[in-house]
């Protein structure tokens, strides 16, 4: 089977094809991680995107339930240099390129990824079209133009749960094996409530909020803030997810309706959330950052982290009020900001993924400090 990737300025890629006989469409971007592809096709982050992963090889490893950050695919498209048609792996159930298959994604294999992102890089994200049943190139093209753009588009409340539902340590989705984690409390410690609100939101960070002796009650997106205090949390969470931040002023709004009224944490497009309702402004990354490697400095330590990034999108620290927000942390690659902190409210947020999956676990204190904020809050 034969595939094609185009590309709305008119580069166009050839390759063959594997996973669904189909056509997507969606924005190009590229993910720089050694590993994890499967957590990447299943982050409801990529809503919208065709992924490119920089490592050359990918399947080879297969594809088991336990690494799902979520219940299905959500890339649009995935491209490869190459594509493993087999796995090697004792804990793999599906074959990747049966399970990508089954759940309708393309994959356009035996391509220069590298001269893909080298051209992403110099003339930034685009929309592409991926297709494995149409040899007409201008047609395709002219089919990445139409698309949609990304901006001003609210994806959050597409893939948001359509009703709430509880997670605890008890919850079949918080399975055991390669990714339970022990809690990191000392037994008689009070579970708290955590209400998260799901703009896309990832598995393991459910787990991770289980590992501090949390209850989660998982809210749609649009859920008012009255509704969440109703609920007597002893603190919100706001998560990641896909797309523009700017276009969810019901977010927004909830942000400023529960300051001060309960402890908040949000990621990634948490974070942004945060940033706008805060009288922020934020601005699109000329082709984003996606990968299990990038370098954060906390500024309240000094320290350094390596990162699992997502985003294509970043606040700017110009427009912060400095008097009631903090930049607590900034990625060292372009300095764009990272953490931000409320000065007056106990609220913080991260433009990367503590809960890393994938990716290192240098970051996996700020749910701890997400639990002290709740334990001095209740006090």
């Amino acid at each position: 089977m034969q595939a094609i990737l185009a590309l709305e300025d008119g580069r166009v890629f050839r390759g063959k094809g594997f996973g669904a006989p189909a056509e997507r469409t969606g924005e190009v971007v590229f993910n720089t991680a050694l590993t994890g592809y499967q957590e990447i096709f299943t982050d409801p982050s990529y809503a919208g995107q065709i992924v490119v992963l920089t490592n050359p090889q990918i399947g080879n490893y297969g594809t088991t339930p336990n690494d799902a950050e979520s219940s299905r695919p959500y890339i649009e498209g995935l491209v490869t240099r190459e594509f493993s048609p087999v796995s090697s792996n004792w804990r793999s159930t599906e074959v990747t390129d049966e399970y990508l298959e089954r759940n309708g994604i393309p994959v356009v294999a035996d391509v220069d990824t590298r001269a893909i992102v080298r051209h992403l890089r110099a003339h930034g994200v685009m929309r592409g079209v991926i297709s494995t049943a149409v040899d007409d190139v201008d047609a395709l093209v002219a089919k990445a133009r139409a698309i949609r753009k990304m901006d001003g588009t609210d994806l959050a409340s597409v893939v948001s749960t359509k009703q709430p539902y509880e997670f605890s340590d008890q919850d079949p989705r918080n399975e055991t094996g390669d990714k339970f984690l022990p809690q990191s409390l000392a037994p008689g410690s009070r579970q708290m409530h955590v209400v998260a609100y799901d703009f896309g939101i990832k598995q393991n960070i459910l787990r991770m909020l289980t590992r501090e002796n949390c209850r989660v009650t998982v809210v749609p997106a649009t859920t008012p803030a009255a509704d969440v205090l109703a609920m007597n949390p002893d603190g919100v969470f706001f998560s990641n997810g896909p797309g523009d931040p700017e276009p969810l002023e019901y977010a927004q709004q909830n942000v400023r309706d529960l300051a001060g009224k309960a402890p908040m944490f949000g990621i990634c497009l948490g974070h942004q959330i945060f940033g706008l309702a805060l009288g922020g402004k934020t601005y699109k990354l000329k082709f984003g950052h996606h990968g299990a490697n990038h370098p954060i400095k906390n500024l309240d330590t000094g320290k350094v982290e390596i990162t699992s990034q997502n985003h294509n999108y970043a606040v700017d620290p110009e427009t912060l009020d400095n008097s009631t927000v903090a930049v607590t942390h900034v990625n060292l690659n372009d300095q764009t900001v990272a953490g931000l902190r409320h000065k007056e409210h106990p609220m913080f947020s991260v433009q990367y993924h503590p809960e890393a999956s994938p990716g290192p676990h240098d970051s996996h204190y700020l749910f701890k400090d997400f639990r002290r904020m709740m334990d001095e809050w209740e006090k």
